[in-house]
């Protein structure tokens, strides 16, 4: 009997593995706009805002993911089903609640801070390639800047979505690295809701810098763009307003999409703060200037195998966000003007949409070989996306709750709320950055 059923038994174990593994799939298959957009916020200047965190203050900037996930999140939410219920991207839906001018206002401050971010992720990418194969920086820059733009011009919007959801594997690069490190488990547990730290301008700065790069104008734009290439993409997919029925099912894809790619984007920047404190900090290393500072001084302190991984995760997040700061400024110029927009189409179907594309990179390329300091210029790009963002997000909440353009699928009330007290903290937040 026994031998009967040892028989039967691993067999319906070895049947439902190919089950299993097609769940798994099912799942990852339902992630894209919301895992890409979350994934994106990790760039190299994020990336090298969070190892500034962790070096100079140890685990006390903890307790700001915390802050920022339920804020974000929402945040991204309604981003995301502004696109999908409405059929159009937000700068066209802010161009109905704002002026004109000011979302062209707006649109032209948020292409000066993404331009900025390009010509500081492109210079952390030379940097970082230059760390690990030798040689000058600049000919990696132009290199990644080149094929960057080739794909985001000669690649269809489908295999181009699947090659960025697929790039975000880059990640865990940054978690494996935290295992590398020696963590005092203990201390960091107290930085998540017990954090010790002076009430200066330096620690109120970090923090306006972490909201800042967590919390920004780009990834709204983009998230909501992306959701209305989805209904170009398919056929039978519509606008949730002239297809209701379809709203439970893309409802649904949204949440999960979001919160997972959120989730993603923030246990990622725990693990890079965690993984600074721990061996920047601890060496008394407190000052970073870019992300590839810090695999340089992962080196001695973690050994070659963080360094590694530090430096291709700074490469591999580059290339994730190139296009997505390069085509949220282009869906925004696009959409207020009116434009053909959207990367299903060729390059010379929507001409206006693609030049906005290659001019972002290569103005960002051009900010390499300038003498701007780009650490500075990373500072006004936060402080632009500061300000920019209080009334984009502003914008996004009225839109959201009218029903004269959201139909019946205005979003929750709790969403609602958490929208608005992300608008308020950031704001705050631009306040700080005045005061201090």
């Amino acid at each position: 009997m026994n031998s009967v059923l040892d028989r039967i038994i691993p067999g319906e174990e070895i049947s439902k593995k190919p089950l299993r593994r097609w769940r798994r799939a099912a799942v990852f298959k339902q992630l894209g706009p919301g895992l890409v957009t979350g994934a994106a916020d990790d760039d190299p200047s994020g990336i090298a805002t969070y190892s500034q965190a962790g070096a100079q203050f140890g685990f006390n900037m903890l307790w700001t993911m915390l802050l920022t996930y339920p804020l974000m999140t929402a945040v991204q939410l309604v981003s995301g089903k502004i696109g999908r219920v409405t059929g159009c991207g937000l700068a066209k839906n802010l161009g109905d609640v704002l002026p004109k001018s000011i979302v062209l206002l707006l649109v032209v401050l948020l292409f000066t801070a993404n331009t900025i971010n390009i010509g500081a992720n492109l210079a952390a990418m030379g940097a970082a390639a230059q760390l690990v194969v030798g040689g000058p920086a600049f000919p990696f820059t132009i290199f990644f800047a080149l094929v960057s733009l080739g794909l985001q011009l000669f690649i269809s919007y489908e295999r181009y979505a699947r090659y960025l959801k697929w790039l975000t594997l880059v990640l865990l690069s940054y978690v494996a690295v935290l295992f590398v490190a020696e963590v005092d488990w203990l201390a960091a547990a107290q930085g998540f809701v017990l954090p010790s730290f002076p009430l200066t301008g330096e620690s109120f700065t970090v923090i306006v810098a972490i909201l800042g790069t967590t919390i920004s104008p780009y990834l709204f734009f983009w998230q909501s763009s992306q959701e209305v290439e989805e209904i170009d993409q398919h056929p039978k997919a519509k606008a949730l307003t002239e297809a209701p029925d379809q709203a439970k099912k893309e409802l649904k894809r949204i949440r999960l999409d979001t919160f997972a790619g959120m989730a993603i984007s923030n246990l990622v920047a725990i693990a890079i703060m965690m993984s600074t404190a721990a061996t920047l900090h601890e060496a008394g290393k407190t000052e970073i200037g870019s992300a590839a500072d810090v695999a340089e001084a992962l080196r001695p302190i973690a050994g070659n195998f963080a360094f590694m991984l530090f430096s291709l995760g700074i490469i591999g997040t580059g290339l994730l966000s190139l296009p997505v700061l390069a085509g949220s400024a282009a869906y925004a110029f696009g959409e207020s003007q009116g434009w053909k927009c959207g990367l299903e189409n060729k390059p010379w179907e929507a001409i206006g949409f693609y030049a906005v594309i290659t001019v972002a990179v290569l103005l960002g390329l051009g900010i390499g070989f300038s003498p701007i300091d780009p650490i500075k210029a990373l500072f006004w790009s936060a402080v632009i996306n500061g300000f920019v963002a209080v009334p984009i997000m502003a914008g996004m909440m009225i839109v959201a709750s009218r029903r004269d353009q959201m139909g019946r699928f205005t979003v929750s009330l709790p969403v609602l709320l958490f929208g608005w007290a992300a608008t308020s903290v950031m704001a705050l937040a631009a306040v700080v950055m005045l005061i201090f």
